[in-house]
């Protein structure tokens, strides 16, 4: 299926694709630091712009090939993510939010004000190939993103079962008690900080070629809090999770102004914004619907869209054992 669908949808929805692949590879950088180790990020746009610029200034004043730019920037994103777990081992709950916080907001701060970084103007992403083949347009673009993603996911799936993800996990339920087992919590915190951010630094680099322009209004403080949120919708510590909510989170960011335009709801909005708000405020309605979203799930499902799609299987499972049963008292009675 995945193959077939950039051959199948028209240009645009393939570009919708490649952006939710784009957030899945951050959900799933997302899931390990904060879904697995149990530690809060508000800074991974901040992870996000170094890998993106990393790439781009490597492939546009190195002439670095595009593979090999796309494994540093993930490396270069994997280091200032280590750098920031070492301050970090010492705060937790909304301490550590606020550090990450001002490491986000220096990171775009910097990049606004140098010049090696192309400042506010920002930067124009060189021509990108992989061997012979050239990635100028949406499709191909498309099959090496989602190729990478698929990759990836199955990369941080392995992770969570091997003795590194179950480090993880026991210092999310509780420091103490893996210490005393013998977990070393101060590499393990730090090594979550750098895995997480190598994943959002790839995919930093691969929105990079997808857009062919970056500049600092692009990695936001609100992007930072979407990707939080995105984990939280889909489900904390669930890998299957984390792409849901990916998946739902990236679609709503890319389509949220696209709510005036809807034939019947659209011109109710606007009449409702000049009334009562304003009409400057409209595009901002599509917050409102993301922030509803998180909220009526969490109340619904703590579990998040995975725990509703668990659900639902259960719901399935159960029917169709009532009905085996009746099926089976049936045939005992005739």
């Amino acid at each position: 299926m995945l193959v077939s669908l950039p051959l199948l949808l028209p240009g645009y929805r393939v570009f919708t694709l490649n952006y939710m692949a784009v957030f899945v590879i951050v959900g799933l950088g997302m899931n390990v630091l904060v879904g697995a180790t149990g530690q809060v990020s508000l800074g991974h746009a901040g992870f996000l712009a170094i890998g993106a610029y990393t790439m781009v200034i490597l492939m546009a004043r190195l002439a670095v090939p595009f593979p090999f730019a796309l494994v540093m920037a993930g490396f270069v994103s994997a280091l200032f993510g280590f750098l920031l777990g070492l301050p970090a081992l010492r705060l937790a709950g909304p301490y550590l939010a606020i550090a990450t916080l001002g490491f986000g907001l220096a990171v775009t701060q910097i990049i606004a004000h140098s010049a090696l970084f192309g400042g506010h103007m920002g930067l124009v992403v060189p021509d990108a190939t992989v061997g012979p083949f050239p990635l100028s347009g949406d499709v191909s673009k498309y099959y090496v993103i989602v190729g990478i993603t698929f990759v990836l996911a199955l990369g941080v799936r392995n992770l969570s079962v091997t003795r590194v993800g179950r480090a993880f996990r026991a210092i999310r339920d509780s420091e103490i008690a893996a210490a005393t087992m013998g977990v070393d919590v101060a590499y393990y915190k730090t090594l979550s900080f750098a895995v997480s951010a190598a994943l959002t630094g790839v995919a930093g680099g691969l929105l990079a070629l997808m857009i062919g322009f970056i500049s600092p209004g692009v990695f936001t403080f609100t992007l930072s809090l979407m990707f939080l949120a995105m984990v939280v919708l889909g489900g904390l510590g669930s890998i299957p999770g984390a792409v849901l909510g990916s998946i739902v989170m990236g679609y709503l960011n890319l389509e949220m102004d696209a709510f005036q335009e809807l034939p019947v709801l659209g011109p109710a909005l606007e009449g409702f914004s000049e009334r009562f708000m304003s009409t400057v405020g409209l595009p901002n309605f599509g917050w409102v619907v993301t922030g509803m979203l998180i909220v009526f799930t969490i109340l619904i499902e703590p579990r998040g869209l995975y725990g509703l799609w668990i659900r639902a299987l259960d719901t399935t499972k159960r029917s169709k054992s009532a009905d085996a049963e009746l099926s089976r008292s049936g045939s005992g009675a005739d």
